[in-house]
This record gives structure tokens, sequence and C-alpha cells, in this order.
């Protein structure tokens, strides 16, 4: 999804009585104190009732037919959805199918619903204005993770592992662990591979700079976070072409790919 259309796609949009667009911005997030009991489901069921007693008291039969329509795709969603939510959801819902756009998001939003002529897409692009197109590259020794993300959200990832015999990089769409594997270093003597790691580092991440910078490119990222240790993520920076917006010095290579983005959305 490019979410830069999306985002122009709903900003075009202008209905006349009785069609209308549904707008909802629904925080979910289980961290959050005023959430711990589930309490998104009853601002929900607030939310699309208030709709349904003012449509009432309106009079327009025809709005309220397709306010109901547009109420049961979200329902149905939700339904189907509630076990994967994350910190929030974004709907944009129209009756005739016109817009339908419900993704649920690592970033926070305040609760808020619409049922007007235009999608209110303010939160959205605040949500996106703050965590664009990034691309995350975690670095731990020979191991190189790189992460796709947009709006809190990952993507793709994918991972690089060096073989010390042919001290060629080698990508994986998986864990390099589940991967097979040649005689790397994970054969070699631990004070021995990490001798001739740190004397090689800077040279072998310089032949594995290009790459990342092509991935910058056809990924069109517009911030790039490089997560690991300070020299090693350095070495990498100094090497790369693209820009890179921060570096953060922890070894997160091997955590939950959420607790990443979490951390990066943090800064």
């Amino acid at each position: 999804m490019d979410m830069n259309k999306e985002i122009k796609k709903l900003e075009s949009v202008y209905l006349e009585k009785p069609q209308r667009v549904f707008s909802m911005y629904l925080n979910t997030d289980p961290s959050d104190p005023d959430q711990q009991g589930g309490e998104w489901k009853i601002h929900l069921k607030n939310g699309l009732n208030n709709f349904e007693s003012y449509l009432q008291e309106d009079g327009d039969s025809e709005e309220k037919r397709n306010f109901w329509a547009v109420k049961e795709k979200v329902e149905n969603f939700v339904k189907e959805n509630e076990q994967n939510f994350r910190k929030s959801l974004v709907i944009f819902a129209t009756a005739d199918d016109s817009i339908w756009f419900a993704e649920r998001f690592q970033m926070p939003v305040k609760t808020e619903f619409h049922w007007e002529e235009t999608a209110k897409v303010d939160q959205l692009k605040q949500m996106y204005d703050s965590f664009p197109k990034t691309g995350i590259i975690l670095t731990q020794k020979e191991a190189i993770k790189i992460m796709d993300t947009e709006l809190g959200t990952l993507k793709d990832s994918q991972m690089f592992e060096l073989d010390l015999n042919t001290e060629d990089w080698k990508q994986y769409t998986t864990h390099p662990a589940q991967a097979p594997k040649g005689d790397s270093s994970r054969s070699t003597p631990q004070e021995q591979y990490k001798e001739r790691f740190e004397a090689n580092r800077y040279r072998w991440y310089k032949s594995l700079a290009p790459k990342l910078d092509k991935l910058a490119k056809d990924r069109q990222w517009e911030r790039i976070y490089l997560v690991g240790d300070k020299e090693e993520a350095d070495d990498l920076r100094d090497n790369m072409n693209k820009e890179v917006t921060d570096i953060i010095n922890k070894n997160m290579l091997d955590h939950e790919e959420m607790k990443v983005i979490d951390e990066v959305v943090s800064q």
C-alpha cells in the first residue's frame, strides 16, 4: 500500500447527502492505562450508537440505511481482527464500497468518530509525518537485519549474514539460523573470530553498504535508523551514501520485530 496515495485519495472525497464518509480512529493500545479493561469496545459501541441515535432523530431514511451498511462492515472487521489489534485501528468507509480503508497500526491515536461529507484524515497525516516509509537496519557482528516499515507497521524483513569463508554477504528471507549454512564464524574459535571480525569489520560493512543503499532507494525510505553496537553502526553509516536519520545503540537483532519498531517510534 502506498500511504501517500491513500491519503490523497481520501482527501479528494466529497459526498452529498444521503451519502457520507465514516472516519474512525480507535485507541486499542493495551499498554494505555485507560485501556486495561478493553475500554475500546465501549468507546466503539458508544461512538456507533451516537450516530445511529442522531440519524433516528434526523429522519433521513436513506442516510440511515447507508450508515447501517457501514456500521455492519465496521463491526464485522472488528470481530474478525480484534485478536490481532495493535495500538490503534483506523477506518474510512462508505456504504457503496467506493471507500474502504481499515488498518491496524503500532502508533497511538486519539479516539474519534465522524460521519460527514469528507474523510477526516488529519490524524492519519500526522501519523505519516512522524513515521513515513522507514528502513530499520539492525547490526550485530556478521548478521544484519533489514526491516521495511511504514506508520509503525512492518511491511517486510530480510537478513544478511557474512560467510567468513567467502567473505560474501548472503541474503535470507528468514533468520539465518534457520537457513542452510556452511562453515562460518560459528565454527571458529571465539577469540580468533572476534579478532578477525574487528580487524575486517569496516571493509566487510563497506561491501554491504551499496546493497543497503539500493534497498533504501527501491523502498523509497524517507528515514533510516541503524540499531546496534555504536562502532558497528558508525562503520555502516560511514559507508552508506543514503543519509541515516539516527543511530540507536542497542543490540536488538534477536528481539521481536514489534519491540524494535516501538523503540524507533519512541525516538
